[in-house]
């Protein structure tokens, strides 16, 4: 599911912040509201649907021509 389009990380960005706000001020906790937490989620939803999508392209997009097969043959040990 690899896009162009932009993705909104708005949500990730604010979560981001409020964990460095509460780090800086020694809280031991953050709270976040359904809403916000809902927003996080799909975009983190959104976000991993995409890199996957990127990487399932890559891999085929670089696999190889060939099959892989290995031909082997057995001549007896002849030529050493």
């Amino acid at each position: 599911m690899p896009t162009n389009e932009p993705i909104n990380t708005i949500p990730v960005q604010a979560f981001l912040q409020a964990v460095k706000n509460a780090d800086a001020s020694k809280s031991k906790e953050i709270r976040v509201n359904i809403e916000q937490a809902k927003q996080l989620a799909f975009t983190l939803g959104i976000l991993l649907a995409n890199q996957n999508g990127r990487l399932e392209k890559l891999i085929v997009d670089n696999k190889p021509e060939d099959d892989g097969t290995v031909q082997v043959n057995m001549d007896g040990g002849s030529g050493w």
